[in-house]
C-alpha cells in the first residue's frame, strides 16, 4: 500500500468513471503510457493505483488513488504539483483530501512553534489571540509605523503587514520593515508580534529575510499559493510563518485540505482563511473543517492556529468565538482603522472584547 493516498472527486457518467480513475492515476504519477514502461521498480512503486471508488453528491465520484512518497522528495511543492499538478488542469476533477503515514508526516516538518510557540512569543498562555492590519497600500513606511504603534498600543496581539504590501515605492521593504520595528521598540511596544509580508524571486525572498532577521522579526507573513509552499517548508525552518491565503481559491482543491492541513504540513504556524459571514462564500461548515484540520492530532504534527478574517468587525467577536474556541487569532483589520474612536481606542475595544468574551464563555 502506498504511504501517499490522494481522493479525488470527478464529474463524469457511471459508466466512464472506471478508466477516468485509471487515467488519473497514471497522470498523476508517471504521466505517459504505462504500457511503454520497461521497469519493474516504477511499474511496481510508481505507478499511480486507484484504491477504491465510490458515489459522491451531485452524480460525481470519490476517486482514492494511492502515490508514491518518494515522487515528492519530500518537498512541498513536489507534493502539491503530485497531488494535483496536471489534474488541476482538467475542470471536471477536485481534490478533496489527501493522507500520509505517520513517518512521511514528520517528515514534512510542520509547524515548528505551532499554537503554544505563538502564545509564548506574545506572553497569552489562555484565551484568544488578536490580530490586526497595516493598512492601506500607498502609506508610507513612516505613516504605517504610527499605525502599528497606535494598535500595539490598544493591545493587540499580532500586527501583520497588508498582504499588498510588498517593494512599493512609498514603503519599500528594506525600509518599512526596520522603521516599524524601531518605532515599537521605542515606545516599549515589542510584546506584540509585528509580522512583515515577504515575498518573490529566490533572491528578493532572501535579502527580505535578511533585512526581517537583522530588525529582530520573530515572525513573517507568507501566501503559500503565490509564493510557493516548498518557500513556506523553508522559511519555516527559521522563522514563524502566518500563511496567507491569496490564490487558493484558484485551484479545485477543498480548502481544509490546502488551507489547514497541507499548509500545515509544511510550516504554517497560524493560517488566514475567510470567516463565514464576510467578505467571502465560505460556508461555517468549510469554516469549521479547516480550523479543525489546522488543530486536529495528526501523527504527533505541530498545530496550526486558525485565523478567521475577511470584514470582520468587533461585534462579532463573541459569537466567533463560540464557534472556535479559544485556540484562535481573531483578525480584523479595516473595522478598527474605520471607527469613529479612532484606531487606539477601536483597538482596545477589540482586545476587551475577546478577553471578556473568553472569560465568559
Amino acid at each position: 500500500m502506498k504511504e501517499l493516498q490522494v481522493v479525488y472527486r470527478i464529474s463524469c457518467a457511471a459508466a466512464e468513471v472506471e478508466a477516468r480513475a485509471c487515467a488519473l492515476a497514471v497522470e498523476q504519477s508517471i504521466e505517459m503510457p504505462p504500457e511503454a514502461v520497461t521497469s519493474a521498480f516504477v511499474r511496481e512503486q510508481v505507478i499511480g493505483e486507484v484504491l477504491a471508488i465510490e458515489a459522491a453528491a451531485d452524480g460525481a465520484f470519490d476517486v482514492r488513488v494511492g502515490l508514491s512518497l518518494e515522487s515528492t522528495g519530500g518537498e512541498g511543492g513536489q507534493l502539491l504539483n503530485m497531488l494535483f499538478g496536471n489534474s488541476s488542469l482538467q475542470p471536471e476533477v477536485r481534490l478533496q483530501d489527501f493522507e500520509l503515514s505517520a513517518e512521511a508526516v514528520r517528515s514534512f516538518g510542520g509547524p515548528r512553534h505551532g499554537i503554544a510557540g505563538l502564545r509564548r512569543a506574545v506572553g497569552r498562555v489562555d484565551g484568544a489571540l488578536t490580530c490586526s492590519a497595516l493598512k492601506p497600500l500607498g502609506s508610507t513606511a513612516a505613516e504605517l509605523a504610527d499605525l502599528a504603534c497606535a494598535l500595539a498600543a490598544g493591545g493587540i496581539d499580532v500586527i501583520k503587514d497588508d498582504h499588498g504590501l510588498a517593494d512599493q515605492s512609498r514603503a519599500p521593504f528594506e525600509r518599512r520593515v526596520p522603521i516599524i520595528c524601531e518605532a515599537l521598540a521605542r515606545s516599549g511596544l515589542e510584546r506584540c508580534l509585528y509580522v512583515p509580508s515577504v515575498g518573490g524571486g529566490p533572491a528578493r525572498l532572501r535579502r527580505q529575510l535578511a533585512v526581517a532577521r537583522d530588525a529582530g522579526v520573530r515572525m513573517v507573513l507568507l501566501a503559500p499559493m503565490v509564493s510557493g509552499v516548498g518557500a513556506l517548508q523553508e522559511v519555516a525552518g527559521e522563522f514563524m510563518v502566518l500563511a496567507h491565503p491569496a490564490m487558493a481559491g484558484a485551484a479545485r482543491i477543498v480548502p481544509a485540505a490546502l488551507i489547514g492541513k497541507l499548509f500545515r504540513l509544511c510550516g504554517a504556524d497560524a493560517t488566514i482563511f475567510p470567516n463565514h459571514g464576510g467578505r467571502f462564500s465560505y460556508s461555517e461548515d468549510c469554516c469549521r473543517t479547516i480550523a479543525e484540520a489546522a488543530r486536529a492530532p495528526w501523527h504527533g504534527l505541530g498545530t496550526t492556529l486558525p485565523v478567521p478574517a475577511g470584514g470582520m468587525r468587533p461585534e462579532r467577536v463573541a459569537e466567533m468565538l463560540s464557534f472556535y474556541g479559544e485556540d484562535v487569532m481573531l483578525l480584523i483589520g479595516g473595522a478598527l482603522l474605520a471607527s469613529p474612536l479612532g484606531v487606539e481606542a477601536a483597538a482596545r475595544d477589540f482586545v476587551g472584547a475577546t478577553r471578556a468574551a473568553v472569560a465568559c464563555s
